[in-house]
């Protein structure tokens, strides 16, 4: 089955062939949702309608013998697919010619169970292939021919087990207001899945914050994706982020970038919170010689997770002049929203769609005191 022309998997919600009708409809049942707060001026960026998804996970179904990609569809079923043109195109080519030659070697597919790619734009691939048993040296061997065959980074997961044939991350370069940034995206890490879009994203984030005076915090900063091209913006960027491999990747793409006005620490939202209140010490941020007395905040930037803000950190970034608010999720942020127009008004908003012909869709909003 060829993903483009069936409506059966449950990541495809409509048919590819009428995209600009479904962003309109998605983004027609948002609006009408922040308008009844009294705000509806977004400005909406589209997506490419196809080949604009860079990390990707299939399973893997055995067919008599025969291997192929599968998806779940509606009622749960895995649903084998021939291709899935949602995928960029360094992905896209590379998925038939990968599994046949996974096919032909029993050591790599002997229970492989799923595949995850994770691409870039300039053509770079990571493949992890994810085992139900445990990984030998055959399959190393085996795995150190596939990377070189198809020039791409392997990584191989079984239950307690982890082996990286080359690199376990790929080096992503976007061209963001007139200067390219290189990014370390690690394999199993989050990272945006549609370049494109993202690209806009942090463009319109850079816009909005043109002419913000002072220093910015930012809150769940993954691996930098915002935090560095917002270093051109402000004196200096504090950027906080609970996971340690994010941390290390946003370290190691400030230190190519060359980016000195840039600090990360690994903390969460709570406990950034108490130490900015002076509650609490930390020693993260002692060994990163980090004095957050020494900042002047005037902007904070948060990008959390579906389930929003909690009330600990919505109660912190209403001390602050300026709040930018990305959000993969309308409703949460919609809740927060409300919340926030008790001290702050909306000034700036928009749509992005980084997930074609789904319901989903990425917003922002920028809050002044």
């Amino acid at each position: 089955m060829n993903c483009t022309r069936f409506n059966e998997c449950a990541s495809c919600s409509w048919y590819p062939g009428d995209y600009e009708r479904q962003l309109r409809e998605k983004v027609s049942n948002v609006r009408m949702e922040f308008e009844k707060i009294g705000f509806g001026d977004f400005e909406v960026y589209l997506s490419p309608p196809s080949h604009y998804r860079a990390r990707a996970e299939f399973r893997i179904l055995n067919l008599d013998g025969n291997l192929s990609y599968a998806m779940h569809g509606y009622d749960k079923r895995l649903l084998p697919i021939e291709d899935c043109p949602k995928t960029i195109s360094a992905v896209f080519d590379l998925m038939p010619n990968l599994l046949k030659e996974i096919q032909n070697s029993e050591a790599l597919c002997e229970r492989l169970f799923a595949v995850e790619f994770l691409g870039t734009l300039a053509g770079e691939v990571a493949v992890t292939l994810i085992y139900h048993k445990r990984l030998d040296q055959r399959w190393r061997e085996e795995a150190e021919t596939l990377k070189e065959r198809f020039k791409i980074e392997i990584i191989g997961r079984s239950r307690g087990q982890k082996e990286v044939i080359g690199r376990d991350f790929v080096i992503e370069e976007l061209p963001v207001c007139d200067r390219r940034f290189k990014y370390v995206h690690k394999e199993g890490s989050f990272t945006q899945p549609n370049p494109f879009v993202n690209i806009k994203m942090i463009e319109w984030a850079c816009d909005v914050c043109e002419g913000l005076d002072g220093d910015l915090l930012e809150l769940y900063c993954g691996g930098g994706n915002f935090t560095l091209p917002l270093g051109d913006r402000f004196e200096r960027v504090l950027a906080t982020e609970i996971s340690k491999s994010s941390i290390a990747a946003a370290k190691e793409s400030a230190k190519m970038n060359g980016i000195r006005n840039v600090s990360f620490v690994r903390l969460s939202s709570e406990e950034f919170a108490r130490a900015y209140r002076g509650e609490r010490e930390f020693k993260r941020l002692k060994q990163a010689a980090i004095r957050l007395d020494e900042y002047r905040f005037s902007t904070v930037l948060v990008d959390p997770p579906r389930a929003g803000l909690d009330g600990a950190t919505i109660d912190l970034v209403r001390e602050f002049e300026n709040i930018l608010y990305i959000s993969c999720n309308p409703q949460t942020l919609l809740r927060d929203a409300k919340i926030l127009r008790k001290s702050h008004k909306i000034v700036f908003g928009a749509f992005f769609d980084q997930f074609p012909y789904t319901p989903h869709l990425e917003c922002a909003l920028l809050f002044r005191r």
